[in-house]
């Protein structure tokens, strides 16, 4: 039987705090914060604050590779994926596509049945815009769905970054809402990771020669 943590409230998130939580998060913030992240890995995410509101954006080269096809295996990857397309008009050089993850905070979850599970809901829209060899992502209208014994709590990543940087908070505290940022940046960074490698269709699984 899988040990499933009931929440009442989110300060009961997380019994045992992975260690790496109590470390910086690899977030790069852009304001308001001090940015000691340093991006080592192409596909590494950076959250963007602006005002009362966070979201990841980058732009990513793809100079060989022609604006229609990006397009066609965006469409095709986030399909894979079944996220569901809100918009997409190939002129415009536009895509949106919106999903709502079921996802753990437990770093170290592989399933098992005696893993701790802290689950909850991430749900967002990613934005895809095509310009001159290059597509820039946007993750953004990100909220989070905590249970607990009274129904979900919602959270935006806004306000978990807030909190996981705020003085009023205790030190517990700020833990655990560091470690749901890591959680979640750690789920977009693959994400990310895999559409540019559809895009690029570079590994052996895309290989036409057989």
């Amino acid at each position: 039987m899988r040990i499933l943590i009931p929440l009442a409230g989110i300060a009961a998130l997380l019994l045992n705090v992975p260690a790496a939580a109590g470390q910086a998060h690899n977030t790069e913030a852009t304001a308001n914060t001090p940015n000691n992240a340093i991006e080592t890995h192409p596909d590494s995410v950076k959250l963007i604050a602006e005002g009362e509101y966070a979201y990841y954006q980058k732009t990513v080269k793809a100079d060989s590779i022609p604006e229609g096809l990006i397009y066609l295996r965006a469409i095709q990857f986030m399909a894979a994926k079944n996220f569901q397309q809100n918009y997409g008009y190939q002129q415009e050089g536009k895509l949106i596509f919106t999903t709502s993850q079921d996802l753990n905070v437990n770093a170290v979850y592989v399933g098992d049945e005696n893993d701790v599970v802290n689950p909850y809901n991430a749900q967002f829209s990613i934005i895809l815009d095509l310009k001159n060899g290059r597509y820039r992502y946007t993750v953004n209208n990100i909220v989070f769905f905590f249970p607990t014994e009274n129904g979900n709590k919602r959270e935006t990543l806004y306000d978990v970054y807030s909190k996981a940087g705020s003085a009023s908070e205790s030190r517990r505290m700020q833990k655990v809402y560091k470690s749901i940022i890591d959680s979640f940046e750690k789920y977009i960074s693959t994400l990310v990771t895999e559409l540019r490698e559809a895009i690029e269709q570079k590994l052996t699984i895309y290989d036409s020669k057989f």
